[in-house]
């Protein structure tokens, strides 16, 4: 990652413990590309921890959902530090912009499809990660028309792992109070359509942006 710029809001980059990280990090020999690249195995191991505690009960199961859930956050500390150690550790490679993009992409895909799978409905997890992936095309189209990259919600890439991340911890405990494979099914649906509604909001924006250029830059 290159871009010093037009960077998602994080208030975490700006902690302690976050900067601390991102230091040893840059002092190591650590690229961000490859901590870019490290989110989508991140997210592979997420996807599978899903499918498996589908397919499987008690104990097993109640570890692959915790597992799930710390791989979708380890997926985010990767897209939090390899920003860091690229532009404040000063690390960033010429083809940063690649790897900064690409791996989110095949990131969500791992994780939606994976927790389809794992509730018996793939075509819901497709179209979580249908839409997760729409959110992002827009976002990128909006800078390859100039306006500013909008990273707006109500489904934003840290709304999705944090739906997820929650759907797996109390997927680890709902045969105490739901049927299985009730609370992810209703992540998925929420992922999706929230997704959909982002997409279609970012879309709205950018059109009214690119209405109203000409009349900013007179």
């Amino acid at each position: 990652m290159t871009e010093t710029g037009d960077r998602r809001p994080l208030a975490s980059r700006n902690s302690h413990w976050a900067q601390a990280i991102a230091r040893r990090l840059a002092s190591m020999n650590v690229t961000p590309n490859r901590i870019s690249q490290a989110s989508m195995l991140a997210a592979a191991f997420a996807g599978l921890a899903f499918w498996l505690a589908g397919e499987t009960e008690d104990g097993l199961r109640v570890t692959l959902y915790i597992a799930a859930a710390l791989f979708c956050q380890l997926r985010l500390l990767c897209n939090l530090f390899d920003g860091m150690v690229a532009v404040e550790g000063g690390k960033g490679e010429a083809d940063g912009p690649f790897w900064n993009e690409f791996p989110d992409r095949i990131a969500d895909i791992f994780i939606f499809v994976g927790a389809g799978i794992a509730v018996g409905v793939p075509a819901l997890g497709l179209a979580a990660a249908t839409f997760a992936v729409l959110t992002a095309y827009v976002r990128e189209l909006g800078r390859a028309n100039g306006a500013p990259s909008d990273f707006s919600g109500p489904m934003a890439k840290q709304h999705r792992m944090a739906t997820m991340t929650l759907a797996a911890v109390l997927s680890a405990a709902e045969g105490l109070w739901l049927g299985d494979g009730e609370v992810l099914w209703i992540a998925l649906l929420l992922v999706s359509v929230g997704a959909a509604l982002t997409a279609l909001l970012r879309a709205r924006r950018q059109i009214a942006w690119l209405r109203h250029r000409p009349a900013r830059e007179s």
